[in-house]
């Protein structure tokens, strides 16, 4: 039967062989106290092991291969950092290993000793043929302890690798945490087919600009408008005009720079979607609520937080108009609460754990958790799979960690690595 030498590491690191009778290949009695610690950088495969060989006990490193004649095949022969291998575990011992100072390496081989249901559960996960995830013939039958323990190990690694990306550009904006957040939720302000623009424009656009005209929603939105390269033409209704008329006083003003706009996306979208309808509730919001950050970090409470982008007084031009120019029938351009939460989980919920995080606030990183399991499931092809395997999927906090869960470890079949695949293997 075919498998990986992630297999046998597998099986050495959890020790799911027969342990009776345990000798090398050269007849001397072994005894496990510690398989080690996993070594994710180069260098043998387990460090730290403690192994009775014989009558001397050793600590040090464990090597591992499907055959040991690999020792060779991968070069370990003349590197310095496998001289203190104290055991080469192998599925078949085929070469035996000898060090260039003499020494022979003790050899423990599997052949015999790993169990035929742990193959077929193994092969059945990596080597199958399943429709959506590996094991999803299995999965089911997995107790929702070991279920709900993984998915939280899993979204806090989704995150953590968000944060990753939110630290860059903290450490681009020295530090200001009001800016930065400005940035990441103007990006999805563009939901995905517009976020790049939206960035783009919120980076040439500070927030301390358009702070300083508050309480002129015709100059916000004239700004937003104008650095979005939208009022670069000759208009014939009468708002956009005075758009383009504040906008020129203001570029000169602050010496702005416009985005390019052939960078926004209008084609195959249903016109609510429009980044013109976007940009005139990103405005609404600006004028609304300034220094969002702060107030994410006071309000607790998601029907609070919901309510910043309830009631946007976006400019009555847009009732019956989705572009410059070209009027259309009547219709609200409010945000809708799908939007909404989007808005709060991909913006508020990874800046509660970023800033948690940054400041070793345990506090800030359980309230994201939180917002999570208070925010509905997202709707999409994963989570209805998963959903048609039993998997209870109710709140973001399950959408968000299946998502992890299908693109990091099912599509690669890291079953081996995958707190559900190990269950899967060690069922009887």
């Amino acid at each position: 039967m075919f498998f990986t030498e992630d297999f046998i590491n597998y099986t050495w690191k959890f020790r799911l062989f027969d342990r009776d009778n345990l000798l090398t290949t050269d007849g001397e009695k072994i005894e496990v106290f510690s398989a080690g610690l996993p070594n994710a950088d180069s260098g043998p495969d387990f460090h730290n092991a403690r192994i009775r060989i014989g009558d001397t006990t050793w600590a040090g490193n464990v090597e591992i291969h499907i055959n040991s004649s690999d020792w060779h095949k991968h070069k370990h022969t003349n590197d310095a950092a496998y001289s203190n291998v104290i055991l080469h575990v192998v599925y078949r011992d085929d070469d035996p290993i000898v060090l260039p100072n003499g020494r022979k390496i003790p050899t423990l081989e599997l052949h015999q000793r790993i169990a035929p249901e742990l193959y077929h559960r193994y092969h059945q996960l990596a080597f199958g043929n399943p429709q959506f995830i590996p094991c999803e013939g299995s999965i089911r039958f997995v107790d929702d302890l070991t279920l709900r323990n993984w998915l939280t190990r899993v979204l806090i690694e989704r995150l953590e690798k968000r944060a990753l990306v939110v630290n860059a550009a903290l450490e681009k904006n020295k530090g200001d945490w009001e800016e930065t957040f400005y940035q990441f939720l103007a990006a999805n302000f563009g939901f995905k087919t517009n976020a790049l623009p939206f960035e783009l424009l919120a980076k040439s656009l500070a927030q301390l600009t358009l702070a300083k005209h508050k309480n002129n929603p015709l100059q916000i939105e004239a700004l937003i408008f104008g650095q979005a390269g939208l009022l670069n033409e000759e208009f014939k209704d009468e708002y956009p005009q005075k758009l383009k008329a504040e906008y020129l006083f203001l570029q000169k003003k602050f010496g702005l720079q416009p985005i390019e706009k052939h960078l926004w996306k209008f084609m195959r979208m249903r016109p609510t979607n429009f980044p013109t309808i976007r940009l005139a509730q990103f405005a609404a919001l600006i004028v609304k609520s300034n220094h969002l950050f702060s107030k994410i970090i006071e309000i607790k409470d998601v029907a609070q937080l919901r309510g910043l982008f309830d009631q946007l007084h976006i400019h009555p031009y847009w009732e019956n108009h989705y572009r410059f120019d070209v009027e259309s029938k009547p219709l609200s351009k409010s945000l809708g609460q799908t939007s909404i939460d989007i808005l709060l989980l991909n913006s508020f919920v990874l800046f509660l754990f970023c800033y948690g995080k940054h400041n070793q606030q345990e506090y800030f990183i359980n309230r994201s958790l939180k917002l999570l399991e208070k925010l509905p499931a997202e709707d999409n092809h994963i989570v209805t799979n998963f959903d048609s395997l039993g998997i209870k999927v109710s709140t973001a906090f399950d959408s968000q960690a299946l998502l992890e869960l299908k693109n990091c470890y099912c599509s690669h079949k890291k079953c081996l690595q995958c707190g559900i695949g190990n269950k899967i293997l060690k069922m009887a």
